[in-house]
């Protein structure tokens, strides 16, 4: 039986596959729609297992709202061409306000959805098969508040959603602090909301960094004090790469490895508790400064916090919850 263009078109339409899978699968089929968009359906999920450890590090993020809910999906594929692909962005845009319309809360909600008579899963799979790119929802993010705003950055691979304790909340003031959470990623929305493990890793960095930069300066004084440049004796490549270009002499390196070794022991074995503890709590406050939402830097105006230009606001807005998915490496 032929295989009319009008037909292949429909297929073509209804399935998003290419002229010659839809015709070849009309002629296997003997023109029989249904058990064509099947084989199609089918060398999808075929596509997919072959694919299956390719790596999805390209894709798309979107964000979106509805009353007192928020949601970021992330669909993710193999290369850029595909992302940007007009298909592929309307189906991360159908997965998105389907999960925003059920107000799911889980990765595993959001696959089970239907979406057209067929669930998120089937439809990934389906796409699968016309782009012969491996594919999988990657993230998915969810909140809900009194008042939610979402901030899609402009090239799709960043998103932002964020939710506030009052209701009413003027929507470019909740824009700005979206765009506020995707430039500056914080870590938590105020210093008490910072995991423990995290405070933890920061003082024992703080404290390593802030002896390292104490032993550093009793070496400095010292070789200064030996009539020596600390310039030259920054690293031991320096030292012998200045030694070459005949800055300092064999010997003058010689020495001034015995006195860096001499003054750092020294100032090692005598490092002030107190001063250390000074030094590290000043760290750790600067690493709220920059990673708590509510104390960073507003970014509009530097001169007060994110908390403070909600308190100008709205007497007593804050922010109670907020959630961040970006593809590239921040």
């Amino acid at each position: 039986m032929a295989v009319s263009i009008e037909d292949i078109k429909k297929l073509r339409h209804m399935t998003g596959a290419g002229m010659m899978d839809c015709k070849n699968a009309l002629i296997e089929t003997n023109n029989d729609i249904d058990a064509a968009i099947e084989i199609i359906r089918k060398k999808g999920q075929a596509v997919a297992a072959k694919r299956e450890d390719r790596e999805a590090a390209e894709g798309c993020v979107l964000s979106g709202t509805k009353e007192g809910f928020a949601a970021i999906v992330a669909l993710k594929c193999e290369t850029d061409f595909v992302a940007k692909n007009e298909s592929f962005r309307n189906l991360t845009k159908q997965i998105l306000d389907a999960a925003v319309a059920a107000s799911a809360k889980t990765l595993d909600e959001v696959k089970s959805l239907s979406i057209d008579g067929r669930t998120v899963e089937e439809r990934i799979t389906d796409e699968i098969g016309k782009t012969g790119e491996k594919m999988e929802l990657g993230a998915y993010e969810s909140i809900e508040a009194p008042t939610v705003s979402a901030y899609t950055h402009f090239n799709d691979k960043l998103a932002a959603i964020v939710g506030f304790n009052l209701e009413g909340i003027d929507p470019q003031v909740g824009r700005e602090i979206c765009m506020q959470i995707a430039s500056m990623n914080p870590v938590a929305i105020c210093p008490a909301d910072v995991k423990p493990e995290i405070i933890e890793q920061e003082k024992a960095v703080a404290i390593e960094k802030t002896k390292q930069e104490q032993v550093q300066k009793a070496q400095e004084a010292a070789l200064r004090k030996a009539g020596l440049n600390p310039n030259h004796f920054d690293s031991e490549d320096h030292i012998e790469s200045n030694i070459s270009k005949g800055w300092i002499t064999a010997e003058e390196a010689e020495k001034g490895r015995q006195v860096m070794k001499e003054a750092g022991e020294a100032k090692a074995a005598n490092l002030p508790a107190a001063m250390i503890e000074n030094i590290v709590k000043g760290r750790i406050s600067k690493f709220y400064k920059e990673n708590c939402l509510m104390e960073q830097a507003y970014v509009q105006d530097a001169k007060i916090t994110v908390g403070q230009f909600l308190e100008q606001t709205q007497k007593g807005l804050v922010v109670t919850t907020f959630k961040r998915v970006n593809l590239n490496e921040d």
